[in-house]
């Protein structure tokens, strides 16, 4: 039931960092579960773990390190975007 719980606090979370930067998170479900996961190991990397726990996830460091996930991969889609565009115009 564990391995549930973080799933679905990890959704959540991926869910509302896409929510606060208004960017959708690629893969939908998935995406959110990915980015909340990996959002919480990055912030708890750049800020530690402090504040409230749930589900594993010290939620505050675990969001503000989702939205820095969401932000480094909607810019890095939208170079990758522009990029195959100007290779498309070049042929």
């Amino acid at each position: 039931m564990s391995i549930l719980w973080m799933l679905i606090i990890g959704g959540i979370i991926g869910w509302l960092a896409g929510l606060l930067t208004g960017r959708d998170v690629p893969g939908g479900i998935t995406g959110n579960i990915i980015a909340g996961f990996i959002g919480s190991w990055l912030g708890g990397l750049i800020l530690g773990s402090w504040g409230p726990v749930i589900g594993g996830f010290a939620i505050i460091p675990a969001i503000i390190g989702a939205i820095i996930l969401v932000l480094i991969v909607s810019f890095v889609l939208r170079k990758m975007g522009q990029n195959k565009n100007r290779n498309h115009h070049a042929k």
